[in-house]
This record gives structure tokens, C-alpha cells and sequence, in this order.
């Protein structure tokens, strides 16, 4: 095959993001080696691909380590409903893994439920009982989130404000009304537009990564023509912002951010009208708003995001998640016991790192 990768994983059902070369080289540099494979049909053609991230975890014993491996956002299918593709591709995988010693390998494919997570037949009922049958469980660790919020882009643009809420629109015109506007970024905007997700995260209680990360995979996309960074200004003051990543017919909303300052005049509307505007001119079918409740209910701590996305007349997707397959299962289950409260200590330490650099101006 003369194609690159993600001219390959394009003729594939579902092509995502995270499973293209940019994710790859973003990740690199924060210790995950690079794997690609792909299956082909009777014919030659390509009927799977899947990009493996490998990493190392460092044991409390000097000089010995043990290793994972994720597929984050795959792997990648021609037809998910080919049973016969479906196990050959999950037992290479899982074979794969372990010629590599990796104590447990990860998946989390864009596979949606037909109508909700207790159906009890559809593509996502029965895969999830194969997986449980070759001895996969459910991931105490969701690395994506499960379930999205998406906008079909196929519709006009009347149409599309025609489905937003009634209040939505109103903040759209509200936004433009008080003069708010929406510029194109580049590089020169990224220390900036930490700076303000900085800021976002401390306000909204979430835990970000540090300001080399966000760079990284910022640069990668953009150095590429996959990702347009937007801003939102008054008076040229930028008060909000968002990155919108495209990658074929779609285009996914990842990082989006703002500041307390004229959060009144409704900036995030029309950031996010900017946003699918763009997503249509840029040829997308779909714009995914990335991220949803796991629970839909007004208990969930998302519950606020999830009801501006309905405002934005985007639709509730529910996928099966992410899956873990163990393969040395001692080790697999100190590192389940363990985990939880190494990432809240990581937390509890980024939340304070994050807080002091926003109170002091600094960057990350």
C-alpha cells in the first residue's frame, strides 16, 4: 500500500481523529511509541487499520518496568458488521500486545449503541458480548470521553439556526449585537489560548495538561491544516476560544476556553456558530461537540455542557467506551487498585499548579 496512513485510515468507516498521523507525533514526545497495523481483504484491499500506542510505566523494583498499549479512538473498520473481521482484528490485537509483553491493551472505537446502553440487540449489544466473551471488561479508565454530542452539517444554514433552542439564538444575535467578534488564530494565539483554558479549568474545576502538551499537538494540527484555532474578541480584548480540529468529513470541537471577563455578552455562541460555518466551508458532514454525560441526568457534572449543546440543536450519541483487555492479570489489577489514586494525587497537584500560574499571569 503507496498511501500514507491517513490517506489509509480515510477509506475506513468512521476515520477518527485520534487515530491519525498528527495524534501520533503529538503524542511521542510524552513517551508513547508509535505501532500501525492493517488487516486486508480476500481481495487486497484494506478491510481494518489500527494505530497502538505503546507506553512504559516504571515499577517501585530498579530497573524493571512493564508496559501498556491503547488505541485510542479504534481501531478502524471497513464494516463493523463483518463478524469474521471484527474477531480476526481483535485477536491480532490482543496477540500483538502480547508479543510486546504488555500487561493489558486498551480500545475505545467510535461503536454506537442503536438506541441506549441497555438495548439488548443492535451492532453495540453484540459486540460488547464478544468482547466480554474473549475477555475484555469495561475500563475503570476512560481515557475519551464516551459519549458525544454531534451536529449534521449536511443541513443549510437556516436550517441549522432554524434547530437551535429559541434562547441560543437569541445569544447569537445577543453576541453579535454587543459587538463581539470571531478572528482566525495562528501560533502566535497558543500561548494565549492556554493561558485563557488555563483559566477556564481553575473556574470550572476540570484538570488540565501543562502548556508543553497543548503546543504540541496545537502545532502538529495546525502545521498540517487539520485544526483552525478561533478567537473571540471585544474591543480587540480576546475573552473566549476554542480549537477545531478537521480530519475528512468531520471536524470535532476539543478544547474550548474563555475568560470571566464579558462572559455576559454570550462570546461561546458565537464562537461555536464560527465553528460550524467553518466545518461546512471545510467540506465536513459532521461536527462532533466531543463530549456528553455518561449519565443523562441533571446530576451528571456535565450536565451544564450537555445543555448547551442541545441548544446548538446537536444530537446525544452513546458509545459502548473504552475497553480493556488483561493480559497479565496480577499486574493489570495492581495497576486498576492503584490508579485511582495516582491520578487524583496528579490532579490535586495540577489543579494547584494550573491555580498559582492563572492567579500569578504566568503561562503553563
Amino acid at each position: 500500500m503507496t498511501k500514507n496512513w491517513n490517506q489509509l485510515i480515510s477509506t475506513l468507516s468512521g476515520p477518527h481523529l485520534l487515530q491519525t498521523e498528527e495524534w501520533a507525533k503529538a503524542k511521542a514526545p510524552f513517551g508513547w511509541e508509535v505501532f500501525r497495523r492493517t488487516w486486508e481483504d480476500e481481495n487486497g484491499n484494506l478491510a481494518a487499520a489500527a494505530q497502538v500506542l505503546k507506553r512504559s510505566i516504571a515499577l517501585p523494583i530498579p530497573g524493571r518496568s512493564v508496559c501498556m498499549m491503547y488505541v485510542p479512538k479504534g481501531p478502524l473498520l471497513s464494516d463493523w458488521k463483518n463478524k469474521g473481521l471484527r474477531d480476526r482484528v481483535m485477536v491480532d490485537l490482543v496477540d500483538f500486545a502480547s508479543e510486546h509483553g504488555a500487561f493489558f491493551i486498551k480500545i475505545d472505537p467510535d461503536i454506537a449503541y442503536e438506541s441506549n446502553p441497555d438495548e439488548k440487540s443492535g451492532l453495540g449489544a453484540e459486540f460488547i458480548a464478544e468482547l466480554r466473551n474473549q475477555g475484555w471488561r469495561f475500563s475503570n479508565e476512560q481515557v475519551q470521553m464516551r459519549n458525544t454530542m454531534v451536529i449534521d452539517l449536511s443541513k443549510s444554514n437556516d436550517q441549522l439556526l432554524a434547530d437551535m433552542k429559541q434562547k441560543t439564538r437569541y445569544n447569537l444575535r445577543l453576541a453579535e449585537k454587543k459587538g463581539v467578534k470571531v478572528r482566525r488564530g495562528s501560533p502566535g494565539d497558543f500561548s494565549l489560548l492556554y493561558q485563557l483554558y488555563a483559566e477556564t479549568s481553575v473556574r470550572d474545576g476540570f484538570v488540565i495538561r501543562n502548556e508543553a502538551y497543548y503546543r504540541t499537538v496545537w502545532e502538529n494540527f495546525y502545521e498540517s491544516g487539520m485544526m483552525i484555532p478561533l478567537l473571540a474578541e471585544v474591543q480587540d480584548e480576546p475573552v473566549a476560544g476554542l480549537m477545531l480540529f478537521i480530519f475528512g468529513r468531520q471536524s470535532w470541537y476539543l478544547y474550548g476556553m474563555s475568560r470571566q471577563l464579558y462572559r455576559e455578552w454570550m462570546p461561546n455562541y458565537l464562537l461555536q456558530w464560527e465553528a460550524i460555518k467553518a466545518s461546512k466551508a471545510a467540506g465536513c458532514k459532521i461536527y462532533d461537540l466531543w463530549g456528553a454525560p455518561d449519565e443523562f441526568n441533571e446530576r451528571d457534572p456535565m450536565w451544564g455542557v450537555y445543555r448547551f449543546k442541545v441548544g446548538l440543536g446537536a444530537d446525544e450519541v452513546r458509545h459502548i467506551g473504552a475497553w480493556d483487555r488483561p493480559l497479565q492479570p496480577l499486574i493489570y489489577s495492581a495497576y486498576t487498585q492503584v490508579l485511582p489514586r495516582v491520578i487524583s494525587a496528579m490532579q490535586w497537584r495540577g489543579q494547584r499548579v494550573t491555580k498559582r500560574q492563572v492567579l500569578a499571569g504566568e503561562p503553563g
